[in-house]
């Protein structure tokens, strides 16, 4: 029997999670064949998967497939239903394992597209050990009128950051993920947007970015990377994953992020502020509702493989209980109840219990199958702010126009 392939999304916590797994799957089916894991970056994944068609073509049976990209897969028909395996065998405990707003995205027409991975919406991730220093506070207060404390609103965020960036000593106030791969600096736009109380898509179901209030969001995204006050100077070049690095070597006071990074940071042995990392909402407006981002990352089985009923063995495996708190202990997030309330995760990341607060009110991307391609007109355009003086509201316009072209 042939080596199963998986299209994993490269990150160190999941990679060693995933070979552990099947570890432990193998010394209970011995029989089973082999696996090789493939870790991709973002691009390089979505490349994989989709541009060279290895949803369909067989390259693939296992792929990790976050819920950006569910839509264009199920448009293709390259994944595969779940739901006659889940019948035939099970998963512990059924799929009321997971909170609903984990299993809503990839179920289409009743149809189950993919079992929840890796979760954690994005949040304001913060060194502790900074905030809660006494010196810093007197020095903060000092100087801004204002006692420190994690900023709940975006003025104060550039406080903090503008008095934590201190060059001379590695330090930065902190960290935007902006390498142009059509995620994090969409994300970020995103954010900024519905931070300030605007909405993506207008009640049309159009995704609307030549909007006023878009203007406001831009124009500060844009004005944090053009400063040298406030961000890590390789702000630009990082994606989500190298923005995370940073701020675990201790260079970052805070970052706006997936959760993932926050309890990787707390809990890894290499990590520079581990035991010393918390959460919290990410700013608003004054008077604006809290606003986060909920994408996740999901096991699917490719519709082109040949070994779709022991490729399912090993995900029926792969997302028990146990497995996920082990994901969740090797530093990524457990989607779960089970972990979520578990006694050991809680007391070793004692902000772990904040998810449930976090999900609330998170918003989602817009589920349609052309996503990847608004997403990087988004980007494009982010980028060009980031880049150029040309006014926010003509690159909007022009955003608009190429979106409009997509219909």
């Amino acid at each position: 029997m042939a080596k199963l392939r998986f299209a994993l999304r490269k990150f160190t916590p999941f990679e060693k999670a995933l070979a552990e797994c099947f570890a432990d799957y193998k010394k209970l089916n011995p029989q089973a064949p082999d696996i090789e894991f493939v870790a991709m970056d973002l691009e390089e994944l979505h490349d994989a998967l989709f541009e060279q068609k290895g949803l369909q073509n067989g390259d693939w049976d296992i792929v990790h497939i976050n819920t950006d990209w569910i839509a264009e897969a199920r448009h293709m028909n390259g994944l595969t239903p779940l739901n006659s395996f889940l019948e035939r065998k099970p998963i512990e405990g059924g799929t009321e394992s997971w909170v609903e707003s984990l299993m809503d995205l990839q179920r289409f027409d009743g149809m189950l597209y993919g079992l929840p991975f890796h979760d954690g919406p994005e949040c304001l991730v913060y060194r502790r050990d900074l905030f809660d220093d006494i010196q810093l506070q007197e020095e903060y207060s000092s100087r801004y009128g204002r006692p420190l404390y994690p900023p709940t609103t975006w003025d104060e965020f550039l406080s903090v950051a503008e008095f934590f960036t201190r060059p001379e000593q590695q330090l930065y106030g902190s960290v935007f993920a902006g390498y142009p791969d059509g995620h994090n600096a969409v994300f970020d736009f995103c954010i900024q947007l519905w931070s300030r109380g605007g909405a993506l898509v207008n009640s049309f179901g159009d995704i609307v970015v030549d909007q006023p209030i878009a203007i406001e969001a831009l124009d500060f995204y844009r004005s944090l990377f053009k400063s040298k006050r406030y961000l890590h100077p390789n702000s630009s070049s990082y994606e989500s994953v190298a923005a995370g690095d940073a701020f675990a070597r201790g260079e970052v006071a805070m970052m706006v992020n997936w959760f993932g990074f926050a309890s990787w940071a707390h809990i890894d042995d290499q990590s520079a502020v581990k035991g010393r990392v918390d959460v919290t909402s990410i700013p608003t407006s004054k008077g604006d509702a809290a606003a986060s981002l909920n994408v996740y990352w999901l096991y699917a089985l490719a519709a082109g493989s040949t070994q779709k009923d022991v490729a399912y063995d090993f995900l029926q495996f792969a997302v028990n209980a146990q497995n996920d708190k082990k994901l969740t202990l090797a530093g990524g997030v457990g989607c779960r109840y089970s972990t979520w309330e578990d006694r050991e995760i809680n007391e070793l990341i004692p902000f772990y219990s904040k998810l449930a607060e976090l999900h609330h009110g998170a918003q989602t991307l817009p589920r349609t199958r052309n996503w990847s391609q608004i997403a990087h007109r988004i980007d494009s355009m982010v980028g060009q702010a980031i880049a150029s003086n040309e006014e926010s509201s003509a690159l909007l316009a022009r955003a608009q126009q190429t979106i409009n072209e997509l219909k």
